[in-house]
C-alpha cells in the first residue's frame, strides 16, 4: 500500500506548527516555485502543485484533523471523500474515533468497504465523481467535491488606471495569478465581486486601494490639481495646457487671476452613475528665480511705470 504524502515535510514545518506558521511557510515557498517565476521548469511546477495540495489540507482545521488521524491512508484513492464519515462509523461500533483499529483490515479497500458498506455498481463507465478501486471489479463510490469558498484580495492601482479600468493582474494567497477585467471609476475601499474566481468555484472579492497621486487628488467625484502660472500669465491671462485624466486640454486663464483662485473644467472628473465630475484647477502664481539680463531689464522698466500698489490700503 502506497505511503501517504508528508504534507508537513513538503511545507517544511513541524507537526505542531500553528496555522499562521503554515501560512507563512506556504507563501514563502509558493513565491519561490511559482510557475510565473520559473517558466518551463517542470520540477518547480510539480513542487508548486505539491505546496498547494499540502496547504489546502493543513490550513483547513477539519482536513488537518482528518489527515493527522488517518494519515497512513490519506493518499489512497477515494479516502478524502469518506474520511469525514469515519467518526460516525466508529461511534456506531461502540468505538471512539481515537480507538479505531485499522490493523484489522488487510488493505485500504477493505477498510472503505466496511466503512461505506457499499455494493458493486456493475460495469458502468465512471462519471467525474466516480472512482474505481484498483485491481478489483468496477465498483464505484462517490467522492465529495471541495465546497466552494469565497476569497479576499487587495488590488492597488494608480488613479489613472482606476479611472479607466481595464485588464489587471491579481496574485492570490493560494499562489494563483489571475488577469481580471476591472470596471472604470474605481475608488479606494471599493469591493468588487468576481463570480467564480474564488476557491473551488466560490467568488473572489477584491478591495481596491488607490494610493495618493503627486498631481491629482480625488475630492468626491471631482479631480483636484494645482497649476503653476507665471506672473505674466496671471496678469494677461490666456490659454494654457492643463493635464487631465483624459490627457492635455487647453484652458483659458482670465486676466488678473489670483494665486489660490480655483477654476473649473466641466466634465473632466471621475465618472458617476449618470455623468462625470469636474476637474478643479487651483492657480499658483510662481515667480522666476533666475532671470536673464533682458528679463531683468524689462522687469525694472515695468517697476518704474506700473501704477498698481497692492499695499496702499493696508492702514485704511
Amino acid at each position: 500500500m502506497q505511503n501517504f504524502r508528508n504534507y508537513y515535510a513538503i511545507l517544511g514545518v513541524p507537526k505542531e506548527a500553528t496555522t499562521e506558521e503554515i501560512k507563512q511557510a506556504y507563501r514563502k515557498l509558493a513565491r519561490q516555485y511559482h510557475p510565473d517565476l520559473n517558466p518551463g521548469d517542470k520540477v518547480a511546477e510539480e513542487k508548486f502543485k505539491d505546496l498547494g495540495e499540502a496547504y489546502e489540507v493543513l490550513f483547513d482545521a477539519s482536513k488537518r484533523t482528518q489527515y493527522d488521524q488517518f494519515s497512513r491512508f490519506w493518499n489512497q484513492s477515494g479516502f478524502q471523500g469518506v474520511a469525514s464519515r469515519a467518526k460516525a462509523w466508529g461511534s456506531r461500533n461502540g468505538r471512539g474515533e481515537d480507538e479505531a483499529d485499522f490493523g484489522q483490515y488487510r488493505d485500504f479497500n477493505s477498510f472503505v468497504d466496511q466503512l461505506l458498506s457499499r455494493q458493486a455498481a456493475g460495469s458502468t463507465i465512471p462519471t467525474d465523481e466516480e472512482v474505481y478501486r484498483p485491481k478489483t471489479t468496477k465498483t464505484a463510490y462517490t467522492v465529495s467535491r471541495p465546497s466552494p469558498r469565497n476569497a479576499e484580495a487587495r488590488l492597488t492601482v494608480p488613479i489613472d488606471k482606476a479611472y479607466t479600468g481595464g485588464r489587471e493582474r491579481v496574485r492570490l494567497e493560494d499562489g494563483r495569478s489571475l488577469e481580471v477585467n476591472m470596471p472604470p471609476g474605481m475608488l479606494s475601499g471599493q469591493r468588487i465581486r468576481l463570480k467564480g474566481q474564488g476557491i473551488a468555484g466560490g467568488d473572489l472579492y477584491l478591495t481596491i486601494d488607490v494610493p495618493p497621486h503627486p498631481f491629482f487628488r480625488l475630492e468626491g467625484f471631482d479631480i483636484f490639481c494645482q497649476i503653476p502660472v507665471t506672473p505674466t500669465e496671471a496678469v494677461l491671462g490666456g490659454a494654457i495646457e492643463i493635464p487631465t485624466l483624459d490627457g492635455l486640454v487647453k484652458m483659458m486663464i482670465p486676466a488678473g487671476v489670483r494665486s489660490g483662485q480655483r477654476l473649473r473644467l466641466g466634465g473632466k472628473g471621475y465618472p458617476t452613475e449618470d455623468d462625470r465630475g469636474d476637474q478643479i484647477v487651483e492657480i499658483q502664481i510662481v515667480t522666476p528665480k533666475d532671470l536673464t539680463p533682458q528679463e531683468r531689464e524689462l522687469y525694472e522698466k515695468l517697476r518704474q511705470i506700473e501704477a498698481f500698489d497692492p499695499r496702499e490700503h493696508l492702514l485704511d
